[in-house]
């Protein structure tokens, strides 16, 4: 009888965090009140604060969750045997298929929380930071084993691998880029090319010379 009680609450408390993202993503978060949600979610005004003392509280708890989602699969690429390429590129995928399978909540989690610098971004830092973190202990152990050039600096190569994604996120959140399954596709191949390859064409000898025997 007591775990159907537990199974009951979870289930409400995932239909509030569920109804919560659905009515953040379409109306922004400041815009919006408790009763929205509640009403989003079908339940009594009151059963919100049941379960949450706050609209805060639901989107700390959405990013919290979903955040946490992403340094857990980090963590798992990166105990793989994949070179370091590849574990960006399975980074990327991760991301770039957060959002393609759940657009909403990725644009919650982006317009809402990483974005505020000077609300909710500030107050979740660390935890942002800790993604930045485990990004760039891939591109340093890539870097002792000479897969990456001796004179990179992880922390700058994770914060333009990341950044260059979340900017691929918000052109989709804000309809400025196409979001087709195949550009999803091609997206993931663009950032780790970009970042990984470098985009300065190979040097050519100059004209009269012979190259190098």
């Amino acid at each position: 009888m007591a775990n159907g009680r537990a199974a009951h609450a979870a289930d409400r408390r995932r239909q509030i965090l569920d109804a919560a993202v659905r009515v953040f993503a379409r109306r922004g978060f400041y815009a919006c009140r408790v009763s929205d949600v509640a009403d989003e979610a079908g339940v009594a005004y009151g059963l919100v604060y049941h379960y949450f003392d706050s609209k805060e509280e639901i989107l700390d708890t959405l990013f919290v969750e979903r955040w946490q989602l992403m340094l857990d699969a980090i963590e798992a690429i990166d105990a793989g045997e994949a070179s370091g390429r590849e574990k960006l590129y399975a980074v990327a995928s991760f991301i770039i298929d957060s959002y393609r399978y759940s657009p909403d909540v990725m644009k919650v989690i982006i317009v809402e929380v990483t974005r505020a610098a000077h609300s909710f971004g500030r107050e979740h830092l660390e935890q942002i930071r800790a993604a930045y973190d485990s990004i760039a202990r891939i591109v340093e152990a890539a870097r002792r084993e000479g897969q990456f050039k001796p004179h990179i600096s992880p922390d700058f190569v994770a914060l333009c691998f990341y950044g260059a994604i979340e900017q691929l996120l918000s052109g989709w959140i804000f309809g400025t880029l196409p979001a087709t399954e195949a550009e999803f596709e091609r997206a993931k191949e663009l950032v780790v090319e970009t970042i990984c390859g470098g985009i300065e064409a190979p040097r050519t000898p100059r004209s009269g010379l012979l190259p190098p025997q």
